[in-house]
């Protein structure tokens, strides 16, 4: 994650970061940590499509533009390649985001101009397929209930809730 709360006091203690803005991977044996994407300008959310083949960043600091990035994933799981540009986000600002079970991409979306505030849906080709207007920023968002089909999202200062027509991907 970007140094955001590192900043200010508002999420604990002003700080220097302890190591680089980078992807890490978390060995589940070892507990070692290796770094499995750099150079992205505050890589910020992580999700991974259903077959877990591909792994979209955030690039949240991207110049001149912001932008959702997209990674092959190796089939051992411990190596990233063939980076590339999924989105680039033009004035807007993504953020959290999830896919669904057929590998589309929901996304938080907004900061800077009101009229792209709320949650844009891109599918596996990057495509934008729908948006749901929200009167405030989305910063992150989840499926939720028994078959992942209740969209949640956390907006600046409120949750809204509705039912969508696709599931949530399972473990995201």
């Amino acid at each position: 994650d970007p140094v955001f709360g590192l900043l200010g006091n508002y999420e604990g203690y002003k700080a220097e970061p302890e190591i680089d803005m980078n992807v890490y991977r978390i060995d589940g044996a070892t507990g070692k940590a290796t770094i499995v994407a750099e150079g992205i300008l505050g890589p910020n959310g992580l999700a991974f499509s259903p077959d877990e083949k591909i792994l979209y960043i955030i690039e949240s600091r991207g110049v001149p533009t912001r932008k959702i990035l997209a990674y092959d994933v190796s089939p051992s799981g411990d190596k990233l390649s063939n980076k590339r540009v999924f989105v680039d986000a033009g004035p807007g600002t993504p953020d959290g985001f999830r896919v669904d079970i057929d590998g589309n991409l929901w996304c938080g979306w907004g900061m800077g101009d009101p009229e792209l505030d709320g949650v844009v849906v891109f599918a596996p080709d990057g495509v934008m397929i729908g948006r749901i207007a929200l009167p405030e920023r989305c910063a992150n968002l989840c499926c939720g209930g028994l078959k992942r089909t209740r969209l949640f999202m956390a907006a600046s200062q409120s949750i809204y809730a509705l039912y969508v027509n696709t599931q949530g991907a399972p473990g995201g």
